[in-house]
Formats: structure tokens, C-alpha cells, sequence
């Protein structure tokens, strides 16, 4: 089975391999316990217990070690780790169960709730009772059959841009697949594919160490920012984390050790944008520019007639401590990494001519929910990205033609922050039609 681990504010994953069937969503649920303050009652199954006990957990992180060993399954938690569990739960705080979707003594399929964003919830539990499966992915919608109905739909979701292609990155579809939009986190697809080469030319491993410190620790999303300072992580590691739960600091890492020359190498000869990305920021820079003192580094920068010197001169070393979160979009046109759905699709396609057993399995951690056939769909690589205002996916998939199919979704709002969960709700149900439509 294909897993899935996964965090970006788009979609939440968590999957270990559940191998219970799942039966028909229409049959009726069983007994439910009363009085519970969740929204609707939950059954009182051995999943319906191990739900009602997650939810109550989400109030009270971290987990506790032993209670994740007592409730999750070893097979959970050997893909899955105990720290990873704890770094998903703290986004899903607030979760409330509106709907019961799908319930058996061992499955149970929910509509959750928080704030105004919606969600399916997902799990499962073994024989003896413990959690086999955890999932929570954007709801369903349903999958458009014609490149005319995704058409209409990709425009009523907003202003993006969509490419659908072959291996040649030349058009099978696209709107506006050249315009050059800010990509978020699929700009480490860039990184990887300078690891890879660097790795090619045997000037690195993937088993060579890096060490985290303080001055490369950026912030979340990801885990390793919360490693003590001297721990080594190997880099097949790090780059799985970069691309699975979009970990900023070993993207970081990652930059440091390869060059940022290096990078801005891969993207002079796979982007055709690449003056947008040089200097390239690493995460913590972004985070500076956009977060610390908002707007004084941004326009500093913005300005300075040596950028890079700015950054290195007086960015990196303005303290993690003084970055605040930001809701509403700022500088997504000027400040961000860049690239048009072309330049993506080449990036994809680029890697997987570096590929090797590593490689894939870095980049076949997640697939945000998308949920292709398997059979059909044998292989298939994500990476997405967001933050407020940009919202990215791209998707390499190699079909039991042994044919490879690329599609990229890029949306940009410089004015106000997407209702994330409802556009990638949607997004990737046209991304799910377009594959359909490519391999039909």
C-alpha cells in the first residue's frame, strides 16, 4: 500500500497501512455514545473509542511516549514515528465530529470540523483494538469527467494557473502554463533535484550526516527544528521530511550543505524563470523578510542593490525569536520563490531522470489526499506547497502504461488568504479528473 505522511496547511495525512476492507458507506452505524460534547455522538466501537480518546488527547499535547505506544499499532508507529504523531496532532486542535460518515466495530469514516474548515476523518484499529490507520484529508468532491468542466471549475475556484502533460512538459491541457506565480514550498523540488545531483556526481551520500545548530534551525512546518542542537540527521532523512511534511529546516540544512550555488544551478537549467529565484532564500530568510519587524527587512531588501550581501549581512542574523506569523498575503509577487506550471512540470520530470530507489522513495511519501488508483497509478510523487495568498500542487505519476503524466496547479491571491481546505478540496479533485483524462 501506498503511504501517505503528510503536513501542509492544505491537507493533513497520516496513513500506516490499514488493511481492513472497507464495506459499503450506507450501512448504518452502530450504538452511540450519548453526551458526547464532540458535536455528534461517536460510536461506541473499539474505533469509535480510540476516536473519542484522540480527540480528548488533541486537548493535552504532546502525547505522552506510552500513551501512543498504548493506543497505536507497532506498525503505525514504525512508519509513523511517536514525535511525527505529536507534530501532526498540534494542527489539528479544536476538531469536532460533525458527521458520521461510515462506521464498523474496526473503521469508522467522519466529517470533522474546525473553525470553518472541514475535513474527513479516517481511522481504523486491529484486532486487539489499536489504531492501524489515521487520516485526515480534505472531504470529497466529486471528480470532473472533461478538461471543459475543469475548465469552469479551476475558474470559479480563483485565479491559478494548470498544466496536464506528458514526459515533453508540452500541453495535453493548460491555462496559462507559463505564467511565472510564486510556488511556496514546491520550490524545494529545486533542492532535491541539487542533492540528487550532487549525490550523481559523488560528491555526497545518502547516508552522509548533517548537524543541526541553531543558526540553521528554521520554523515549522516540520521537526527537526525541535532537535537539540548537535544531532545528526542523515541527509536521505532530511530530504524525505522536506518533501513528506514539508520540513523547513531540513530544507535548510539541505541548502547549506550542497551551496546555494548549486541550487540556484538546477533552477538556471530547469527553470525558464530562473532570475526570479536568484539569490535564492533559504525558509528561515522568507521567514525573516515577511515575519520579523514586517515590513522594515522586506523593504530593505527589496532595495538593496547587493541582495545577497543584505541577506547575509544583516538577515541571517536577525534572531528566529522575533518572527511572527502572518494570515494575510505579503509580497507573494516579489518576495517567494518562483516558477511558472512549466517550469514544474520540468522539474518533475527532470528528477525522475535522476531517479533511483532513494530518490523515489523520497518523493513518494505523500500524495495529499489525492487518492489515485493504485493499479492504474502505480507510482506517483507530490510536492506542494502554501502560505498565505499561494497555494501549489504538482503531481508526477507513471501509469501501469509505464507512461509518465504531469500535472501542476499553481493560485495566487495577493490580496487575501485562501480558504485553504475548500481550494484544495477542489484542486485536487481536478487534479484527480485530469489524470483520469490523461491515462483515458
Amino acid at each position: 500500500m501506498r503511504t501517505a505522511k503528510l503536513m501542509l496547511p492544505l491537507a493533513l495525512l497520516l496513513s500506516a497501512c490499514a488493511t481492513t476492507e472497507r464495506a459499503a458507506p450506507a450501512e448504518t452505524p452502530p450504538a452511540a455514545a450519548a453526551g458526547s460534547s464532540t458535536g455528534v455522538p461517536i460510536p461506541t466501537t473499539a474505533v469509535g473509542r480510540k476516536l473519542t480518546w484522540y480527540l480528548g488527547a488533541l486537548d493535552a499535547l504532546p502525547i505522552p511516549a506510552d500513551q501512543i505506544e498504548q493506543h497505536f499499532a507497532p506498525s503505525f508507529l514504525k512508519q509513523v514515528p511517536a514525535d511525527q504523531i505529536n507534530e501532526v496532532s498540534t494542527t489539528l486542535k479544536g476538531l469536532r465530529v460533525v458527521e458520521i460518515q461510515h462506521a464498523t466495530e474496526t473503521d469508522l469514516v467522519t466529517l470533522v470540523q474546525s473553525g470553518a474548515n472541514q475535513a474527513k476523518l479516517t481511522m481504523a484499529v486491529d484486532p486487539s483494538g489499536k489504531i492501524v490507520g489515521l487520516l485526515v484529508a480534505p472531504p470529497d468532491s466529486p471528480t470532473p469527467a472533461s478538461w471543459g468542466e475543469i475548465d469552469t471549475r479551476l475558474a470559479a475556484v480563483g485565479s491559478s494557473s494548470f498544466l496536464a502533460a506528458g514526459e515533453n512538459c508540452k500541453p495535453v491541457h493548460a491555462i496559462a502554463a507559463d505564467q511565472v506565480r510564486p510556488l511556496g514550498s514546491m520550490f524545494k523540488l529545486y533542492v532535491l533535484g541539487a542533492v540528487a545531483q550532487e549525490i550523481k556526481a559523488g560528491r555526497l551520500s545518502w547516508d552522509d550526516q548533517l548537524t543541526i545548530t541553531d543558526t540553521e534551525k528554521s520554523l515549522p512546518s516540520g521537526e527537526l527544528q525541535d532537535r537539540p542542537d548537535g544531532t545528526k540527521v542523515p541527509v536521505k532523512e532530511a530530504a524525505k521530511l522536506m518533501i513528506s511534511i514539508s520540513d523547513n529546516t531540513a530544507t535548510d540544512l539541505l541548502i547549506n550543505r550542497v551551496g546555494k550555488p548549486a541550487v540556484e544551478g538546477v533552477i538556471r537549467t530547469w527553470s525558464a524563470h530562473a532570475d526570479r529565484n536568484i539569490p535564492l532564500l533559504t525558509t528561515r530568510e522568507l521567514f525573516v523578510l515577511k515575519g520579523a519587524d514586517y515590513p522594515k527587512y522586506a523593504k530593505g531588501y527589496l532595495r538593496a542593490p547587493d541582495k545577497r550581501a543584505y541577506l547575509e549581512d544583516t538577515v541571517d542574523k536577525v534572531p528566529t525569536s522575533q518572527i511572527k506569523a502572518w494570515t494575510t498575503p505579503r509580497e507573494v509577487n516579489t518576495i517567494e520563490w518562483f516558477g511558472s506550471p512549466t517550469d514544474m512540470c520540468r522539474a518533475l520530470v527532470n528528477l525522475d531522470g535522476l531517479s533511483g530507489p532513494e530518490l523515489n522513495e523520497v518523493m513518494s511519501t505523500a500524495d495529499a489526499g489525492l487518492g489515485l488508483d493504485e493499479k492504474t497509478w502505480p507510482t506517483v510523487w507530490f510536492k506542494g506547497g502554501s502560505e498565505p495568498g499561494v497555494l501549489t500542487l504538482g503531481y508526477l505519476a507513471k501509469s501501469d502504461k509505464d507512461k509518465i503524466a504531469v500535472v501542476v496547479v499553481e493560485a495566487t491571491d495577493e490580496k487575501k488568504a485562501f480558504p485553504e481546505m475548500a481550494a484544495a478540496t477542489e484542486y485536487l479533485a481536478i487534479i484527480r479528473g485530469a489524470f483520469g483524462l490523461l491515462h483515458g
